[in-house]
């Protein structure tokens, strides 16, 4: 009888320390997850600072084109009072769109090429959309960790017991 005890008691040990574990080891991804996109939105902070100084630099020559900095404008804004990671992804994207067709707008306006000013703050944020394009390929690396945690057996039983959920990637929208 007392050996019966000590092996159900072992298992119970075992079962338990397993559970630590693994619970443990899914707090752990998931923390990783969510660091990596605050370095997202690091990088999405720079991007926005340099913006309004590509826009002012710009913006005396270009006055007829209002409304691609107005579109830069209100995306910074839906960005700036988004409050889940799904809202500053879609506002990102508006920034992204906008930015693109300030580009092209910018190409039509050779005096611009040729200014420093324009030229440095164009190289800054080349550099960070360089930046932008690493870190969410990181954090998408830890998203498909964390998935594969709370997705794989046995770890899918732990993860439904504790409420760890599937988190989404970062898909940007096409174009």
């Amino acid at each position: 009888m007392k050996k019966t005890t000590t092996i159900i008691i072992a298992i119970v040990v075992i079962i338990g320390l397993w559970m630590l574990v693994s619970y443990n080891g899914l707090v752990t991804a998931r923390e990783s997850y969510t660091s990596q996109w605050s370095q997202v939105e690091n990088q999405y902070q720079r991007r926005f600072d340099l913006i309004p100084n590509l826009v002012n630099s710009v913006q005396g020559v270009m006055k007829q084109e209002k409304e691609v900095f107005g579109a830069l404008a209100e995306a910074r804004t839906r960005y700036a009072g988004a409050s889940t990671q799904a809202d500053k992804v879609s506002a990102t994207n508006g920034v992204e769109s906008a930015l693109s067709r300030l580009l092209v707008v910018m190409e039509n306006y050779p005096q611009l090429k040729s200014s420093d000013t324009v030229r440095d703050l164009m190289t800054q944020l080349e550099g960070t959309e360089n930046r932008v394009a690493v870190e969410r390929q990181k954090y998408n690396d830890q998203i498909k960790g964390y998935n594969l945690r709370v997705q794989r057996v046995p770890g899918s039983i732990l993860a439904g017991i504790f409420g760890f959920d599937v988190a989404s990637y970062f898909e940007a929208t096409s174009g």
